[in-house]
């Protein structure tokens, strides 16, 4: 069952669905929650990425899979790349998710009917727009440079325009908690106008990322009570509380999250949906939420981390490399006995698996733990022995000591395990080996090797071109054995 509709309103397609739907909600005491995506635009921000159109309706399929609500595609009319998006996805729409246009109110003094931002969200023929305005008087008089008193005509306007086209109207309140702080009085009149307007959800957006997270929930409850329109929260991560206070707005009663996928965005970035969905199922108890696949959350955010062409963050919560990954000795041991002493949640879950790491910080439990993961035929036959392990352990700490480091070396990890056994013979030997590296006469460079190996009593020859003098040694090696 899908736990949204596409309709507007939200309205469930039977009234056994309703009822369900509204059990899962009353079990958490947190109302129906939406998610709502803006990677596509807002994440494009982030320095470094740049979406070809194909990459940006490839995510925005990749999230309607996945099942988010809202996912916003971009600003129509101001790029080419936007314009095409929306005109492909006109011919192909998604199958679950609402796709929503972004666009600004009117401009000062200019009629809606001729406004250019909002004709070009009409063009695009998405089911709902996200309509950003000014929150901050500052900002109303230093940014938009007209009065107070036109902006909130501007908003009820703008908003009310779309809705006479048959929109999902998305109120984004920029600057709303700056703003708040300045002129409380001025910033909640802005979201009287866009619900005199008719906007379907108001979110509030902390655009500079600078607001504390009990400052957040003062705000949140004071547009509670000057509003009954549907609230939501957009926050920015440039003081590091970004995930905190979305979590927060959502205890103070807001409906919809706005965020993005790795929480790519300006500066230091959005915040995080790959956190705060599992957040909010597994630590909240939202179960609204329930009909996304968190099993696929890892996958999602490293397919997305993919196409931005951006590395993978190792520290994720729930889906980064590094969020399940076991190191010192004492927490192996105690991991080995049972999981939630050491890990909050069932890596599996969130499509994540466990790591357990060898280096110098390790015991014996790390050893036997790595071992167990391993193929039958890598295990070597004193690993029975329970004195093998410590044997490991002290020759890790060794060689570690030397200056070597065995967290990113897998393979010689295993090379050296398999060494220590007390009946370890070479497979082979080396007797020499000769790089030369010269130029020919047609002025191009070449590199070759000559290896000479034993292999029990024989005595093997071989020689090799490459590309390079590394190159060389590998293939005449490979050649020999």
């Amino acid at each position: 069952m899908d736990s949204f509709d596409r309709r507007p309103e939200f309205n469930h397609k039977t009234d056994d669905h309703k009822a369900e739907f509204d059990h899962k909600t009353e079990a958490s005491g947190i109302g129906p929650l939406y998610i709502y995506d803006t990677t596509l635009r807002d994440g494009a921000q982030r320095a470094g990425i740049s979406f070809s159109v194909h990459d940006k309706v490839n995510i925005a399929r990749r999230l309607d899979e996945f099942g988010i609500h809202y996912v916003e595609g971009g600003w129509p009319g101001s790029n080419p790349k936007d314009s095409e998006f929306f005109e492909i996805l006109k011919a192909q729409p998604l199958k679950k998710s609402i796709l929503v246009s972004f666009g600004s109110t009117r401009r000062p003094g200019r009629r809606v009917e001729d406004d250019p931002s909002l004709q070009a969200i009409l063009k695009s023929e998405t089911p709902a727009c996200a309509i950003v305005g000014k929150s901050s008087k500052t900002h109303v008089t230093l940014g938009l440079c007209t009065t107070p008193e036109e902006n909130l005509s501007m908003i009820e306007e703008s908003i009310r325009f779309a809705k006479e086209h048959g929109l999902t109207v998305i109120f984004d309140a920029e600057h709303f908690f700056d703003g708040f702080k300045e002129d409380p009085d001025y910033a909640l009149k802005t979201l009287r106008a866009a619900e005199e307007g008719g906007a379907d959800f108001v979110t509030l957006c902390d655009t500079n990322g600078g607001t504390l997270p009990q400052e957040v929930v003062k705000a949140v409850e004071a547009a509670k009570g000057a509003i009954s329109t549907r609230l939501g929260i957009h926050a920015h991560d440039d003081i590091g509380v970004a995930i905190a206070n979305t979590l927060l707005a959502v205890t103070a009663g807001v409906s919809l999250i706005q965020g993005t996928i790795n929480g790519y965005g300006e500066r230091c970035g959005n915040a995080d949906l790959i956190a705060i969905i599992p957040n909010l199922i597994l630590k909240m108890g939202v179960r609204s939420l329930d009909h996304f696949p968190l099993a696929k959350i890892t996958d999602l955010a490293r397919y997305v981390s993919e196409i931005a062409n951006m590395p993978a963050q190792d520290a994720q919560p729930y889906a980064g490399r590094n969020a399940f990954t076991h190191k010192a000795g004492i927490h192996v041991s105690a991991l080995m006995r049972h999981p939630s002493t050491y890990e909050h949640v069932d890596p599996a879950r969130v499509g994540n698996s466990r790591r357990i790491l060898v280096s110098e910080l390790s015991g014996k439990s790390n050893i036997i733990s790595w071992l167990q993961g391993k193929a039958e035929s890598l295990v070597p036959r004193s690993a029975d022995d329970p004195a093998f392990p410590v044997r490991v352990v002290e020759k890790v700490k060794d060689l570690e000591y030397q200056g070597y480091q065995f967290e990113g070396a897998q393979a010689s990890l295993e090379l050296m395990i398999l060494r220590l056994q007390e009946d370890y013979k070479p497979p082979f030997r080396l007797g020499s080996y000769r790089v030369l590296v010269g130029k020919r006469e047609s002025d191009s460079t070449f590199a070759e090797a000559t290896v000479s190996v034993f292999i029990g009593d024989r005595n093997v020859h071989t020689a090799s071109e490459g590309d390079g003098p590394v190159n060389a040694l590998d293939k005449a090696l490979r050649k020999a054995l």
